[in-house]
């Protein structure tokens, strides 16, 4: 078995590389035979048949080998049949190969043969030709003539003949063109330009059709029929015939834009000042221009032309862009811009001309965009508002001069009906105001917020232009008190001036329109400041009138007699006389009340205090009684008194300082010495030596 074995591995390496399957199965065949001899012979007693079981297995060995050298029989055989017959195959194809060399030789010298043959083809083809033109030869004759009448016809307006000779001249050229199968002939080559001719004659006739509408409809006809019947031409040859598509129907539409253009918008550059003219002129002349279309041209061209429609949009269009080069190249007024917004937001698309009631619907100008864009709106509001703004500015203030003027006249100021003081100064402004904030209704909501709210801010600017002239003629009348002759009175106009301009806010306000934030509060502190002026300046002419009658206090004289008392009381009242005047609430009587007698009687008791040492506590009983009188109203009222030394008055004015807050006033309470100046004293308050004796 040792040598069985070493055979095999001897026999079995070539095997291994070569037929590794092979081995694979041996080595499970051994090993199924091991584990049956193991199996088998397992026990001692089953040994003695191992010569039996050696002689079956070697029977079985010899059929197996005998049934493998019988397979291997059978696959010899068969390869041996294929070689045979692969042998015979490539013979075969070997014959075919020689006889297909054979064929092609013989291809080959008769092709030879037909390239002798092929300048007799074409001298057949050419005498084929020769003979079908030859047939053509009279239509060829009349080639020039029919070019020369096609040219006369297109002169004289005869455009269905022309077409109908040109459409001839043109299909004996393609024939002609397909039997020669060459170069188009000399004797053609001026219809293109010919046919070109007719095509702007068509285009020239359809752009005219304003005007041949009326006068010549028939023409106008023939030139849109000879259009259309070319278009139908187009879409027949536009793939198989150079120079298509011609597109004569395009071309008159571009035409009947053109004439319409041409009509209305270019050429025309209206000065400014005849801007309202023009638009009026378009607005009689649009709405004439659509019936025209409706009523005469769209009869005279097909349906599918939409001419109202075609009408009623490049109008539009033309509009459109004509507003925009006048907006761009004119320089616009207030009068101009409000014109144009007017017309554009209001009149064109109102009842009279696009919204007009009449119009076809045929004109379909539901798709239109708006004659103004949103922003061309805003450009042209924005402009109106500050040329407005400038024009309002010069206006009041050129009603501010003439009030001004009035003020250093040598008479007295106006009356009205009630006998009151009176001017146009407020009336003036008002008006100016309202008039262009109400003007503006006629535009847009949002142009009239715009300049309401510009007004306000103007009148705000005037009022403090008022201020600023009353204070130049307050610094007039100190130069020389006796000019201008009638100061108080004209200060007195002033005063009615502010009733009546108080109530301005009120009645500039458009319904639905809100004030701008912040514009009523800086009109109302400009009212309070024009009110406190001419208030102050009245008081300092008063105070001025009395100031003589002043310059003996406190004096013996003041102290002893009442007709210095008596003197200021009829002076007063004679100046206060002209406070009739005024119209109420501004003027008033001033009611005796119980505040004003504790004034004049704490006064009273603060100059009978004999001790001055006693001052402190009675300066603050007066302070808790009006807790607004200030540090330099009881300075003032301390040198009146002229006996209270440096150390003294600085005590008072320490225990004003030491004092806690005042109580907030109880209500009705009045403030009193707040509304008192404390001007620098020019005087120095004391009893001369001997003037009390």
């Amino acid at each position: 078995m040792g040598m069985d074995t070493e055979e095999e591995q001897k026999s079995g390496a070539p095997q291994e590389s070569e037929w590794p399957e092979l081995e694979k199965a041996e080595r499970l065949a051994r090993g199924a035979a091991l584990k049956w001899a193991s199996g088998i012979f397992y026990r001692p007693e089953q040994l003695t048949r191992l010569d039996q079981y050696r002689s079956r297995e070697a029977q079985r060995m010899c059929s197996i080998e005998s049934r493998i050298k019988s397979t291997i029989q059978s696959y010899l055989e068969n390869v041996q049949t294929g070689l045979e017959q692969l042998s015979l195959a490539l013979k075969e194809v070997q014959e075919a190969r020689e006889a297909l060399a054979e064929a092609q030789g013989e291809l080959r010298s008769q092709a030879e043969a037909a390239h002798t043959l092929e300048p007799l083809r074409e001298l057949a083809d050419q005498h084929g030709q020769l003979q079908a033109v030859t047939l053509l030869l009279p239509q060829l004759r009349a080639v020039p003539e029919a070019v020369a009448r096609t040219q006369a016809l297109i002169q004289g307006h005869g455009f269905l003949e022309a077409y109908g000779v040109l459409r001839e001249l043109e299909q004996l050229r393609d024939e002609v063109l397909d039997l020669l199968g060459g170069p188009e002939l000399p004797l053609f080559e001026g219809l293109t330009h010919l046919g070109e001719e007719l095509g702007l004659a068509v285009g020239k006739a359809v752009g005219s059709a304003r005007q041949l509408a009326r006068d010549d409809p028939a023409l106008l006809v023939a030139a849109v029929r000879v259009a259309e019947l070319e278009e139908q031409r187009d879409i027949q040859l536009q793939a198989s015939c150079p120079g298509r598509p011609r597109a004569w129907r395009q071309r008159c539409l571009g035409a009947l834009r053109r004439a319409l253009e041409e009509a209305y918008f270019e050429g025309l550059a209206p000065t400014p000042s005849g801007l309202a003219g023009h638009l009026a002129a378009l607005r009689e002349a649009l709405p004439a221009e659509l019936a025209l279309a409706e009523s005469l041209v769209a009869p005279c061209c097909p349906v599918d032309y939409d001419v109202v429609k075609l009408w009623a949009h490049t109008l539009h269009q033309g509009l459109c862009q004509h507003l925009q080069k006048l907006m761009d190249c004119e320089d616009l007024g207030t009068q101009d811009i409000f014109t144009l917004l007017h017309w554009a937001l209001h009149i064109y698309p109102g009842p009279e001309m696009m919204g007009h009631p009449d119009l076809s619907p045929e004109a379909d100008i539901s798709d239109l965009q708006p004659l103004l864009s949103l922003e061309a709106v805003e450009q042209l509001e924005s402009t109106y508002t500050e040329k407005i703004k400038i024009s309002i500015a010069e206006w009041l203030q050129k009603a501010l001069d003439g009030e001004v003027a009035e003020w250093f006249r040598e008479q007295e100021p106006d009356m009205d009906p009630e006998g009151f003081y009176h001017s146009s100064l407020p009336a003036v402004v008002l008006q100016i105001l309202d008039e262009n904030i109400r003007v503006t209704t006629m535009i847009s909501s949002s142009l009239q917020e715009r300049i309401h709210g510009m007004a306000l801010r103007e009148l705000g600017i005037f009022l403090r232009s008022l201020l600023e002239a009353l204070e130049h003629f307050s610094q007039e009348h100190l130069k020389d008190v006796s000019k201008p002759r009638h100061y108080v009175p004209y200060l007195l106009v002033c005063l009615n001036h502010y009733t009546a301009l108080s109530s301005s806010v009120s009645l500039l306000q458009p319904a639905g329109v809100s004030t701008p934030t912040g514009v009523s509060a800086t009109i109302e502190s400009a009212l309070g400041d024009l009110k406190k002026k001419i208030c102050r300046l009245i008081l300092d002419a008063l105070l001025e009138e009395l100031q003589p009658l002043f310059v003996a206090l406190p004096s013996r004289q003041w102290l002893s007699s009442l007709v210095m008392l008596d003197k200021v009381c009829e002076q007063t009242a004679s100046f206060c006389s002209r406070f009739s005047r005024v119209r109420s609430p501004m003027a008033q009587e001033l009611e005796e009340n119980v505040q004003t007698g504790a004034v004049l009687g704490a006064l009273q008791e603060l100059f009978r205090l004999q001790d001055p040492g006693l001052l402190s506590l009675e300066v603050s009983s007066f302070l808790h009684k009006f807790p607004d009188v200030s540090e330099e109203h009881i300075g003032a009222l301390l040198d009146v008194r002229g006996d209270v030394s440096r150390e003294q008055r600085q005590a008072v004015l320490e225990t004003m300082q030491a004092n806690p807050p005042p109580p907030p006033p109880p209500e009705g309470h009045r403030p009193l010495f707040s509304l008192v100046p404390v001007p620098s004293p020019t005087l120095v308050f004391c009893f001369p030596a001997g003037s009390c004796s």
